[in-house]
């Protein structure tokens, strides 16, 4: 089904207003493969279902939805997980042996995995956070994506992505014909909210200590990149450490953030007096 240039252009910018996220005409491939299945249950064709977005507004919910890329995966490029909660971590122990208190956000969370990851590695060292209060926060544009997340439930392909066959065996449950499901206890590790990167406030809490948001800056523009990063800023702690997807930095980006020196690959809040003579 080949996809019209009308069409491409109001769903592209459908999802641009909803969402930020720009649908590049390099990735407009995606558009007949996301919205199949919306076309198989309605009848009719791609450019039927574009000209009904304007009678049915409920169906632009949909269509937003559909064109979203979810794709995530437990520890996904495992060698930065190792490094965020390996040095990275160890030196953010340290700092706030104090009040013993870490908050974790995870902006544009998907379908949860990421999350979890960082729970479950949490769980599995229990006597070294006995006493520690572990806030760990995801959010994300896409409701479904966070129903999804909340419940908890992969299927088998999802689970053997990034995970060990002891870490499925240990924290999940095989339950015939759905899938496979979560731990509560690491369910309960993760609190998941709807919520755009573009909004004016991160979520209720105070400064985070760890935040993720990972390949989700590939989709946005120049100023929304900066619009972001400002938010993730306003959000971080002083000492706060940043990990990005792969193909993400903040070279050329933004002001807020500067390279880890002892964390490649990761980031870390820029110092205040830096941030203040970038902004005048």
């Amino acid at each position: 089904m080949e996809v019209s240039d009308s069409s491409a252009r109001i769903l592209a910018a459908l999802l641009e207003a909803r969402t930020g996220q720009r649908l590049a005409v390099s990735r407009r491939w995606r558009i007949e493969s996301a919205l199949q299945p919306l076309i198989r249950e309605r009848g009719g064709t791609l450019d039927q279902l574009v000209a009904a977005l304007a009678r049915e507004a409920p169906l632009a919910d949909s269509v937003v939805e559909a064109l979203l890329n979810n794709e995530t995966f437990f520890y996904r490029d495992r060698p930065a997980f190792d490094l965020l909660l390996g040095s990275a971590l160890t030196r953010l122990e340290r700092a706030r042996s104090g009040s013993k208190r870490l908050r974790i956000w995870c902006a544009g969370c998907s379908t949860g995995q990421e999350a979890y990851s960082i729970a479950m590695r949490f769980a599995e060292q229990k006597l070294r956070w006995k006493g520690w209060s572990i806030d760990i926060v995801a959010t994300d544009v896409s409701r479904a994506a966070i129903e999804r997340a909340r419940r908890g439930l992969y299927s088998q392909f999802e689970v053997q992505r990034g995970l060990a066959v002891t870490q499925m065996m240990r924290w999940f449950a095989e339950r015939p014909g759905e899938g496979w499901q979560l731990a509560e206890e690491i369910r309960r590790m993760v609190r998941f909210e709807v919520r755009s990167l573009l909004e004016l406030a991160p979520p209720p809490a105070a400064s985070f200590d760890i935040l993720l948001c990972r390949n989700v800056l590939l989709y946005f523009c120049e100023n929304r990149r900066r619009t972001v990063f400002a938010r993730l800023a306003g959000a971080a702690a002083p000492d706060a450490v940043l990990m990005l997807g792969a193909g993400e930095t903040v070279i050329g980006q933004t002001e807020a953030f500067v390279a880890d020196p002892d964390c490649r690959g990761l980031y870390l809040r820029s110092p205040e007096p830096m941030r203040r003579a970038a902004a005048s």
